[in-house]
C-alpha cells in the first residue's frame, strides 16, 4: 500500500448538510465560520439520513431518504444539491426465490463515496444490513454479494430483526484511500468487518472490543459499534464509539484499546458519534451519553459537552463552553458530528431537538448556529461547489 498525504487545509466557506426526520436543510458560512445563513427545506416531510458531497466532484451529492410514496431510495444532484433526481434502481436485496421469505430494504442509513481511482463508485449500507455499490454516481445500485450472500450473514447479523432502536443499520462503510480493494464496515449489531477483496469476503475485526450485553463478553462477532472511522492523516489507525466504550485500533497490530476509561467515571464512554481532526491522528472528538440504568441517551446530568483527546486517547478534556450548564438534555446521533478541514478545524453537530451547534476553535468555543429544526439524523461537512 502507499502512503496517504495528508489533507490539506481549507480556507474557504463551509456547507453543512444536515439530514433530518422531515427534510434537508443546507447552512452555509463565511471563510471565517462567524455567521451562516440557512437555506431548506428540501423535501419537506420525507426522513432523510445521510446526505454526503463527493469529494471527487463535488457539485454531485447523494442522499439517503425514505419516503413516503417512494420508500428507500437514494436521490441525486449534480449541481450542488439545487436539484434532485431519484436512482433509477436503489438499493435493493435480490428477491428471493419463489415460495421463501426475502430481505426488504427498510431504509437506506450510509453512504459513502469510493476510492478516488474509481469515479462514479459509491458504496451504501441500509437496515437491516445490507451492503450495496453504485459504479455510475448512484443511478443504479447493485448488491455487494460476497456480504449480503455470505453464508455466515444471519449469524453474523442477528439476522433481520434485533434490539437496536429504529432497526439494525450497516454503518460506517470506510475505503481505504490507499486501496481501493480494502473496506471496512461497521454493523449495529454484528461489530466490525473488514474486506481485502473489494468486498468478495469478509471476516470480522473486534478483536479487544466489549460485547458486556452478550453472555460472552469478548466474542468473535455480534458488538454494537455506533461509529467509526479510519484517520484520514494514518489510515492504519481505525477509532470507533462502541455501545461498550471507545476505542482505538492500530491495523498493523488488529487489536482494539479501550482508551474511554480515561474518561471521567461521573461521564463515562458512551455514545453515538466519533469525528476527527483531518491532520492529526492523535485527536478525536465525541459526544458522551448517559449509559447508566435504561441507557436514557442524553447529556449526563443535563450537561452537554464534547470531549477531545489530543494524545489519542491518553487523557480527554470537556467542552462545553457555549453550551447550556444545566437543563441541557442533548441527544447526539451517530451521524450527527461532523469536522472540516481549516485551521484551526471546525467541529459541528446537531441534536435531536433540532439545534445546530458549531465550534469554529477546535470545541473551545461553541455557539447555536440554527434552531427549531426537525429532529437531526445527520450532519456532514461539504465544500460549496
Amino acid at each position: 500500500m502507499t502512503t496517504s498525504p495528508t489533507p490539506e487545509t481549507d480556507t474557504g466557506p463551509v456547507r453543512l448538510l444536515v439530514a433530518t426526520t422531515k427534510g434537508a436543510w443546507f447552512l452555509t458560512s463565511d471563510a471565517a465560520r462567524r455567521s451562516w445563513q440557512i437555506e431548506g427545506p428540501t423535501f419537506l416531510g420525507h426522513t432523510i439520513h445521510h446526505i454526503v458531497q463527493d469529494p471527487r466532484e463535488p457539485s454531485r451529492m447523494l442522499m439517503a431518504a425514505r419516503t413516503g410514496h417512494l420508500g428507500p431510495t437514494v436521490f441525486r444532484s449534480t449541481d450542488g444539491g439545487r436539484n434532485w433526481t431519484e436512482a433509477a434502481r436503489p438499493p435493493a436485496f435480490d428477491k428471493a426465490p419463489e415460495g421463501e421469505t426475502g430481505r426488504v430494504v427498510d431504509h437506506v442509513f450510509w453512504l459513502t463515496p469510493g476510492h478516488a481511482s474509481e469515479p462514479g463508485t459509491w458504496y451504501a449500507g441500509t437496515s437491516p444490513q445490507g451492503l450495496f455499490r453504485s459504479a455510475d454516481h448512484g443511478v443504479t445500485w447493485e448488491p455487494v454479494s460476497g456480504f449480503n450472500d455470505h453464508p455466515n450473514w444471519r449469524t453474523w447479523t442477528g439476522g433481520e430483526q434485533d434490539g437496536t432502536p429504529d432497526g439494525p443499520k450497516m454503518h460506517s462503510v470506510l475505503v481505504d484511500p490507499r486501496d481501493a480493494r480494502h473496506l471496512y464496515i461497521g454493523m449495529s449489531s454484528g461489530g466490525v468487518f473488514e474486506s481485502t477483496d473489494g468486498g468478495a469476503d469478509w471476516k470480522p475485526l473486534n478483536r479487544g472490543s466489549l460485547a458486556t450485553f452478550l453472555p460472552d463478553p469478548n466474542p468473535e462477532y455480534g458488538q454494537d459499534p455506533h461509529c467509526m472511522l479510519q484517520h484520514p492523516a494514518d489510515p492504519d489507525i481505525l477509532y470507533q464509539q462502541n455501545h461498550c466504550g471507545i476505542y482505538r485500533m492500530d491495523r498493523r497490530e488488529g487489536v482494539w484499546k479501550r482508551i474511554g476509561e480515561a474518561m471521567p467515571a461521573e461521564v463515562g464512554d458512551i455514545g453515538f458519534p466519533i469525528v476527527a481532526h483531518c491532520r492529526d491522528p492523535r485527536t478525536v472528538w465525541v459526544f458522551p451519553m448517559d449509559g447508566s440504568d435504561v441507557w436514557p441517551r442524553v447529556s449526563p446530568g443535563g450537561r452537554p459537552a464534547a470531549y477531545v483527546t489530543r494524545d489519542a486517547g491518553e487523557t480527554w478534556q470537556r467542552q462545553d463552553r457555549g453550551l447550556p450548564a444545566e437543563q441541557g438534555w442533548f441527544t447526539v446521533k451517530r451521524q450527527a458530528m461532523a469536522t472540516d478541514g481549516h485551521a484551526p478545524v471546525g467541529v459541528y453537530f446537531g441534536t435531536t431537538g433540532g439545534e445546530i451547534w458549531a465550534s469554529a476553535d477546535e470545541g473551545e468555543g461553541w455557539q447555536c448556529i440554527a434552531r427549531n429544526l426537525p429532529q437531526v439524523y445527520a450532519v456532514t461537512v461539504a465544500r460549496p461547489a
